[in-house]
């Protein structure tokens, strides 16, 4: 007679298999957006993780990849919702010059209600298809006023560095106090850069929006300017 093999006495275990997450219910590419913006404005650009925002959602990190495939394609979505928040509605009344005003208005205060992603916003390509469609829009106003492809992409350029550049010195720049690791006192200052001394209280900011739109006048008055020389050249 066989005898039978001994066994160990345990019980057998079930076979693992890998399963994906299933997307948790009531998840969206638009509440997760929101949330991670939320989460931002909050706590910073380093704070996102799809750990993170998974806990703020109560949703397992892996559901979130069922909406966007990888941290890149979030990020896209965060400048996507900046970028509509930049939106203006663009009154019939309005000349080119005023739709320009408006739209810069807009992108600053986009800007400033998110200063902690605006860093990262102000160097990304905006090659998604919002980003594309902001981009075409004020081209389109520029090429709409008369100005030839090439001014129309000069001046689109130069009113983007402007803003670009005031919306960094103003959410993370200036703003945000001394960069040096010894700075210079204020006393120092005082004592010997009298200019600066006597201009310091300008750069405070209760004067930035002042300033703001005094360089906004500025660049606009010289491209209105090339744009009556166009209108008189024969």
């Amino acid at each position: 007679m066989a005898k039978s093999k001994p066994t160990s006495g345990r019980p057998a275990r079930p076979s693992r298999r890998k399963t994906l997450a299933r997307p948790a219910s009531g998840l969206s590419r638009e509440r997760i957006a929101a949330a991670a913006m939320a989460l931002v404005d909050r706590e910073g650009l380093a704070a996102l993780s799809t750990r993170r925002l998974g806990s703020e959602l109560g949703c397992e990190a892996m559901s979130i990849y069922h909406h966007f495939p990888g941290k890149a394609h979030l990020m896209d979505a965060l400048v996507d919702l900046m970028l509509k928040e930049a939106e203006v509605p663009m009154a019939e009344e309005w000349d080119w010059l005023e739709r320009l005003r408006r739209a810069a208005h807009g992108f600053r205060t986009m800007a400033l209600r998110h200063p902690k992603f605006f860093p990262f916003f102000a160097t990304h390509r905006l090659n998604t298809a919002s980003g594309v469609a902001f981009i075409n829009g004020i081209i389109g106003i520029l090429r709409e006023a008369g100005f030839s492809d090439r001014d129309a992409a000069t001046y689109f350029r130069e009113i983007g560095y402007y803003l670009t550049g005031a919306a960094l010195d103003e959410t993370a720049g200036y703003a945000k106090g001394p960069s040096a690791a010894e700075p210079v006192s204020n006393e120092m200052i005082a004592a010997h850069f009298t200019h600066l001394a006597a201009a310091a209280p300008y750069f405070q900011p209760q004067h930035f929006q002042a300033t703001f739109e005094t360089g906004l006048e500025i660049l606009l008055e010289g491209i209105r300017q090339a744009h009556r020389s166009l209108r008189t050249a024969p």
